[in-house]
């Protein structure tokens, strides 16, 4: 059976025909996930779920213990990872509860540690396409009965956070071209893709970020009651997504640390190989 991860918020494991539900506990080399993992079956499919900011959202986005989150999933078998977040839309045609399926990202972040390759262990990923396509076709094709509009493609850049940005930042990355603005995509995505987990982002528009000079600077509020109504779109037509994921992966995501591993196993401590097993075991 395929395993299928969500992150996202608190909630979407209370979805309508979600069975077999279970709170599991993981510890990891790197620490504890966000939280509990919520698994469940959903049409057939194994389905795990993590609240990346905690239960009751509790944990700013520089405080997420990424790697530990990443990890907790493979530890349980995933294979897809369906990450939802909320974003400020940088681009005037991208409105306020429109979603957006990037497939390119900017990382603007700061303070967060992206790999879990270091000490005596080098590993060199491809990230010139930093989503899985093959996932991303599927987000597009469940969320045609969505029932609103749904942007394919742009980048996401990724700013550290807590704080919104200044005017001057956001005009900025409105000259880089990206198309919409969040807080958890990085290194979420890099990571993902270290451990050879397809990776692909429902990205909720909340607001237009602070360019927008007829528009509202964002409020916690107005993130708040847009969210919610996108994250009922979603938790509708996740049901439809996780049924056309196919069963096999044959896309590159599956084998990405094929010829990104470049450290000589004779050089590794039993200390590393411990902590990394998991991640490159058919590689060793």
């Amino acid at each position: 059976m395929k395993t299928v991860g969500v992150m996202g918020g608190s909630g979407l494991y209370e979805m309508e025909g979600l069975s077999d539900v279970k709170s599991v506990s993981v510890e990891t080399p790197w620490g504890s996930p966000s939280s509990s993992l919520v698994t469940g079956t959903l049409g057939g499919v194994r389905m795990v779920f993590l609240p990346r900011h905690g239960t009751g959202h509790t944990i700013s986005p520089s405080e997420i213990n990424f790697r530990a989150n990443i990890y907790a999933m493979k530890a349980m078998g995933v294979e897809w990872i369906i990450s939802v977040s909320a974003v400020g839309s940088l681009k005037e045609e991208i409105e306020p509860g429109h979603i957006v399926i990037p497939d390119q990202f900017i990382d603007n972040t700061k303070r967060r540690p992206s790999t879990f390759f270091e000490d005596d262990m080098v590993a060199h990923v491809s990230m010139a396409e930093p989503v899985c396509s093959v996932l991303s076709d599927c987000l597009r094709e469940g969320l045609l009965g969505f029932g609103g509009t749904v942007h394919s493609g742009g980048t996401y850049v990724c700013i550290e956070g807590p704080q919104f940005s200044t005017k001057a930042e956001s005009h900025l990355y409105r000259g880089w071209g990206a198309s919409v603005i969040g807080m958890t995509a990085m290194p979420e995505a890099r990571l993902a893709r270290e451990a050879e987990i397809c990776y692909s982002v429902i990205a909720l528009c909340t607001d237009y970020d602070c360019w927008k000079e007829d528009h509202d600077d964002v409020t916690v509020s107005d993130i708040i009651e847009i969210m919610n109504k996108n994250v009922d779109a979603a938790k509708k037509t996740l049901a439809a997504v996780v049924a056309i994921i196919p069963e096999e992966r044959e896309c590159p995501c599956a084998n990405a640390l094929g010829c990104s591993l470049i450290t000589s196993p004779e050089r590794l401590t039993q200390e590393t190989k411990n902590r990394l097993e998991l991640i490159v075991k058919k590689y060793m």
